[in-house]
Formats: structure tokens, sequence, C-alpha cells
């Protein structure tokens, strides 16, 4: 199992599951990242927070702690 922190910058992968339950995944769903789709890493903060995506298209930045919910391959 390999979670969205994990992943370096520059590489692409595909979301496989959202651990988590209630708001906070509900919150990770509704900014776009869904089972399937398709995750480009473009930067990671020098402090390794937060996280810039690109996701369908547009730019998301997230918090470790989310990221960490997000398993992808």
């Amino acid at each position: 199992m390999t979670t969205l922190r994990e992943v370096k910058v520059g590489d692409n992968v595909k979301v496989t599951k959202i651990n988590g339950t209630g708001a906070v995944k509900r919150r990770i769903m509704d900014m776009g990242i869904t089972k399937g789709v398709e995750i480009e890493v473009r930067r990671v903060a020098p402090l390794g927070d937060p996280i810039e995506l690109t996701v369908r298209g547009y730019q998301l930045s997230i918090r470790k702690a989310d990221a960490q919910m997000i398993e992808v391959e």
C-alpha cells in the first residue's frame, strides 16, 4: 500500500482508495480526488507541507495528513 504522501515529485499515480470517514473523506472527495482519478505530484513545500497536485486539469494543494489517507498505485 502506497499513499499519496510517499509519491515523488513529477510522478503520476492513480487513486485506489480513500481512507477516513465522515467530513474528512467527504472534503477530499469534494476536491475531485475520487477512486480511479489520475494525480500528478507537482511540488512539495520545503518542510513537506503542503503538497501541490494536478487533479482533473487543475492545481490543488493538500496537507500531508490528508495525503496520508489517499492510497495510490
